[in-house]
């Protein structure tokens, strides 16, 4: 729970994410742009103040150390430069300035020199005389007008980087948004579907990783509802499948127990046979929940007949008959063992007079049919329709349809599981015809092939 609590939303993450980058990404770029242009801003003014300097050391007399007098400046200077005359010694002679200047004194090789000095940029120029150099022009500037263009190109800097990265922001809250919406609608939904609502569909939302895993939920959530569909159908067939012969074992020992004379011995005999099916309807039911594989095993249809013509229904007569050679068929045993017990079952109970059940080779496939001499059923009476009437028939007999339902419908369920087909071939007499699919080995691959 705590560490629930502590995630942080997928949209927080993402905007902070976005955000963050373009924050560090802006600032590593402005950090080295904003120390070029104070370098830029202040090696121009450097460049104007050598010109000016050596404009004013061009013009000034090269006798000022013998005779200082005020000085004449070339047209065109800033009004905010400071211009004197220095000796070599670095001392004031004219003009403004401080009383003494160290540039100017290292200005007496004959070059130009720059440095701060008292707040100001300053350069300065030797002028020169038939005698060397016995003089310094001396030229400064306030470093604050440097500063101030400086800090003005930072401040331009900075709006822009806060617009960068406010439009990343909000790009960031967008596609934040967008990233996080289906995968809060895929949220919802596997919600929705643990609370057990089988329909949910996902919306398209232009992101494939989210549209493929919201295909993947939908499919999911459609085969989980088919699933609980068919278990639900399923454990109703069961229920029918057992209460039938679970109601003959206990009417039996109950009639035995009432009736006055009555062979305890042969009716615990018949209990004892009819709970060894009752058990191998279990056991085949149990096999066929369990068993959600495609691959059968081959068929032993002699055998299964075999064994209907063991179990022959008590007071009817059973005909179990094979006709001709049979294919091979690949089927769940369980499976098709179950729907001719119902198929018998609903001859027994709704039928009269001699049981058939006839295998045959139909060309592609095995037939095998299942027949009684009773009245059948009405032409537009769907006897595979899902019914739960709860009723085995009319007590009278008179209405030989009712009944079928839920019986012939699981009958038809394991047919079609196992590819094949349940149809009532012939409505009176009845006939109700098992098809299954002849097995075909699967091709072998050419040899020659490349």
């Amino acid at each position: 729970m705590d560490a629930v609590a502590r995630t942080a939303p997928l949209r927080r993450r993402l905007l902070v994410t976005i955000a963050g980058i373009t924050a560090v990404a802006v600032v590593l770029l402005i950090i080295p742009l904003a120390v070029a242009v104070q370098r830029l801003y202040r090696n121009e003014a450097v460049t104007k103040l050598e010109r000016d300097a050596t404009r004013v050391a061009a013009t000034a007399p090269d006798d000022e150390a013998r005779h200082p007098r005020p000085i004449r400046l070339p047209e065109g200077l800033n009004e905010r430069l400071r211009v004197g005359i220095y000796g070599i010694d670095g001392t004031l002679l004219t003009g403004e300035g401080p009383p003494y200047s160290a540039a100017a004194r290292r200005a007496r090789d004959g070059r130009l020199h720059q440095r701060d000095e008292h707040g100001r940029l300053v350069v300065t120029a030797p002028i020169p005389s038939d005698e060397g150099v016995t003089s310094v022009a001396r030229v400064g500037m306030p470093e604050r007008v440097v500063a101030r263009r400086t800090e003005r190109a930072w401040g331009v800097m900075a709006a822009f980087a806060l617009l960068i990265i406010g439009l990343a922001a909000f790009v960031a809250r967008y596609q934040s948004r967008r990233l996080a919406r289906p995968l809060e609608r895929l949220t919802a939904a596997a919600q929705a579907l643990g609370d057990g609502d089988f329909t949910v569909r996902a919306r398209s939302s232009g992101v494939l990783e989210a549209d493929e895993a919201g295909r993947a939920l939908e499919v999911t959530a459609r085969r989980l509802g088919s699933m609980l569909d068919r278990e639900r159908a399923f454990s109703a067939d069961v229920s029918h499948q057992l209460r039938t012969p679970l109601t003959g074992l206990l009417l039996g020992l109950e009639s035995a127990l009432e009736r006055p004379g009555a062979d305890l011995e042969a009716a615990v005999r018949t209990a004892v046979r009819r709970g060894e099916h009752l058990r191998d309807i279990i056991d085949d039911l149990l096999s066929l929940a369990r068993d959600a594989g495609p691959n059968r095993g081959p068929l032993d249809v002699p055998g299964m007949l075999e064994e209907l013509r063991l179990r022959s229904p008590a007071g009817r007569p059973l005909e179990v008959a094979a006709r001709g050679p049979l294919p091979e068929v690949h089927a769940s045993a369980s499976a098709v063992r179950q729907i001719l017990a119902v198929l018998l079952d609903n001859a027994q109970v709704h039928g009269a007079g001699r049981i058939t059940v006839e295998a045959s080779d139909i060309g592609g496939g095995l037939a095998i049919d299942v027949s009684d001499e009773g009245p059948g059923v009405t032409e537009t009476e769907d006897i595979f329709a899902r019914r739960h009437s709860g009723g085995a028939g009319s007590p009278d007999g008179s209405d030989p349809g009712a009944g079928h339902g839920i019986g012939l419908a699981l009958a038809r369920a394991l047919a079609e599981a196992e590819g094949g087909r349940l149809v009532l071939r012939r409505p009176s007499p009845p006939i109700f015809t098992l098809l299954l699919p002849a097995y075909e080995p699967p091709a072998e691959p050419d040899e020659g092939a490349a």
